[in-house]
């Protein structure tokens, strides 16, 4: 029986295709919709995930507060500096602290000029090789920066790719960082974070000379001993620091973060921009359920006179009533079906325009088969809800009314 009332539903249908279709526009562009963004937020909430799974447990960063949107210590008034860093190499549990410095920089060859981040190293050895571990830099061409290389720097892929400058710079070329010549003895293999890729690596005293920078420090590297909790010892650092300062705890002009801790503050930034833009999706749902009600009400009064013939020769209320929630549910689940074939290829779509853009696998779209379920039974569902009412209404017309039309 059950397969007779889909049968005469699908029937339907099809009687009234441009209607259908009509009707099924607003579900599959809301299905599309939420099927993209949450495959796309997944894959992007995976590559970074990725990037922090790459980093060591045993290393956690200070930087200082409030940086804004430019590089970490540019628009901070009170900065961490040398100071900071020798109390925190007195910290029980630190076994190594470097500083780095992080700032944007004019860069010019081929005739072109270019905005990158130029980053430090340090001359010793044991926190040159702390910076080299803790950003997972190796060398594609030429090598890395050793502490006796003054005037040469390292340069990161894309700075170094044919697009950047209108041409390659190959190790040996001289480019000019804030009118100063340098010579690139490195290129670093591509690495996932962006900010490697785009970075010019030279030694602190280049950096400082440069840009007239003195004591001033934008980010320190812990190596923690063995043997200790990277919580525990964080919590000491920021201990020291606020007392050093003078700062009451939740008052802290710095910041201590653990790989985790990054991780999961990002999390939380991905799965509250995801919850807004799927909800927004949302509203296209609301509409095309709003579709599915005027196209069932309408196919009521269209049908009076065969629900009242199919009354009449024995057809019970719960036989329309399943009929006709079949047909809205159908409407909402055939929605479903190419909204989520829509959605899968924008997915897909996008992830390789923004990957080949940033020439990065930054996005690595993994379609779920417990989401595409889950979205073709919620459009199932959603098509009966909005139909229930004038399937209802269509249930209970008297034979003797219906066939009066």
């Amino acid at each position: 029986m059950i397969w007779d009332f889909f049968a005469i539903s699908l029937n339907n249908i099809k009687r009234r295709k441009l209607r259908s279709w009509l009707t099924m526009l607003g579900i599959f562009i809301g299905i599309a919709a939420v099927v993209s963004l949450i495959s796309l937020g997944q894959g992007l909430q995976n590559a970074v995930t990725g990037q922090f799974e790459s980093l060591s447990t045993d290393k956690l960063t200070i930087q200082n507060a409030g940086t804004g949107l430019g590089p970490p210590g540019s628009t901070v008034i009170d900065k961490l500096n040398n100071h900071d860093l020798r109390i925190i190499e007195g910290v029980k549990g630190v076994e190594v602290a470097g500083s780095r410095l992080v700032r944007i920089a004019k860069i010019e060859y081929n005739d072109n000029i270019n905005f990158n981040y130029i980053v430090d190293i340090p001359r010793e050895q044991e926190t040159m090789n702390l910076f080299y571990d803790s950003m997972n830099l190796k060398a594609q061409e030429g090598r890395l920066l050793k502490s006796s290389d003054h005037g040469k720097v390292v340069l990161g892929r894309d700075v170094a790719k044919e697009t950047t400058f209108d041409k390659k710079i190959e190790v040996g070329k001289r480019i000019m960082i804030q009118e100063k010549s340098f010579e690139v003895i490195g290129v670093l293999k591509k690495g996932s974070n962006i900010q490697v890729n785009s970075m010019v690596t030279l030694l602190n005293e280049d950096l400082e000379d440069l840009l007239d920078i003195n004591d001033e420090i934008d980010i320190i590297i812990v190596q923690i001993a063995k043997n200790e909790d990277i919580e525990e010892v964080a919590k000491r650092i920021e201990k020291v620091l606020r007392n050093d300062r003078g700062l009451k705890e939740g008052e802290e002009d710095f910041s201590v973060q653990t790989p985790l801790q990054s991780l999961s503050t990002v999390n939380q930034i991905l799965g509250v921009i995801q919850g807004i833009v799927v909800g927004i999706a949302a509203i296209s749902l609301i509409v095309g359920g709003i579709g599915v009600a005027n196209t069932m009400y309408t196919s009521v009064l269209e049908r009076k006179k065969e629900i009242g013939t199919m009354k009449s020769i024995g057809a019970k209320n719960s036989d329309i009533l399943s009929i006709f929630l079949i047909e809205s549910g159908l409407l909402g689940l055939v929605g479903g079906i190419i909204g989520v074939l829509i959605g899968a290829g924008l997915a897909i779509g996008l992830s390789s325009i923004a990957n080949n853009f940033f020439g990065n696998q930054i996005i690595d779209v993994n379609l779920s088969w417990p989401l595409m379920i889950s979205v073709l039974v919620f459009s199932f569902l959603l098509g009966i809800l909005f139909g229930a009412i004038p399937s209802y209404q269509a249930s209970k017309l008297k034979p003797v009314d219906a066939l009066r039309g």
